[in-house]
């Protein structure tokens, strides 16, 4: 369960009164990047804490952060391809907002601590516009 203090819970209705305001006015929609991640097994509990004390809190703060969630599947529904047993899933208002997050300090910092748990390092990152 995710707890939200004040402050964070009124960033958020702005966010998502703005993001209304915005569409109907003509603006772009958010973009959103879907990383698939080969853990390593044994330091899947790492990673998950990396992911939540250390990658989540800095993301927040970032301009243009929209969301960002950590994905574990649960069960593969079809029997054709692969699916990954985890998914980070980050939004942002706009692509340029997203690359100013990847090309920053913060992002330099935090990043390895959650690339270090994969298996080879191994990810694949997808990026979406929202329609």
């Amino acid at each position: 369960m995710v707890h939200m203090d004040r402050r964070d819970c009124l960033k958020a209705i702005a966010l998502a009164g703005a993001a209304g305001l915005g569409r109907a006015g003509g603006a772009a929609r958010p973009i959103e990047l879907h990383v698939d991640l080969e853990v390593d097994p044994p330091r899947e509990e790492e990673m998950l804490a990396n992911f939540h004390t250390k990658f989540e809190p800095v993301i927040r703060r970032q301009p243009g952060f929209v969301a960002v969630r950590m994905l574990k599947l649960r069960s593969k529904l079809t029997q054709k391809g692969s699916a990954p047993r985890y998914r980070l899933v980050i939004r942002f208002e706009t692509e340029e907002q997203r690359q100013g997050w990847v090309a920053s300090a913060e992002h330099q910092r935090v990043w390895p601590e959650i690339e270090k748990t994969l298996a080879g390092g191994k990810y694949t990152a997808v990026l979406y516009d929202e329609v």
